[in-house]
């Protein structure tokens, strides 16, 4: 015989269903738990800084400074609703889309782009 009879005897033991609800709560329990903390650790602050960035990106103005997606640092020269015209250069201007900028930079605290 592959199993021994004292393995046999507790598997046929542990088959009984006292105390259904509460151990259906007991299970459940952990799961709720767990969770509960997902949300205040990981997707509520995950939100919020989406929704700071989209309503950073929708402020974009001329003569901001911003970040695009490939991470170039330029002067935004014009704003559409889809798109931005940034000037990388003197006389260097790229057409880029607005939901793909990644920063605006603050002019206060911003060193200019052609260091």
């Amino acid at each position: 015989m592959f199993i021994s009879p004292a393995f046999a005897q507790a598997a046929a033991s542990g088959t009984g269903s006292a105390g259904g609800s509460a151990s259906i709560i007991a299970n459940i329990l952990p799961l709720v738990l767990i969770f509960v903390v997902f949300y205040f650790l990981l997707i509520r602050p995950q939100q919020k800084r989406m929704k700071d960035h989209k309503a950073k990106i929708d402020a974009v103005k001329k003569n901001d400074q911003v970040v695009t997606g490939g991470g170039l640092v330029g002067k935004v020269v014009r704003v559409d609703d889809l798109y931005v015209d940034v000037e990388l250069a003197p006389g260097m201007k790229v057409k880029a889309v607005k939901a793909m900028l990644t920063d605006v930079i603050d002019p206060a605290t911003a060193k200019p782009a052609n260091d």
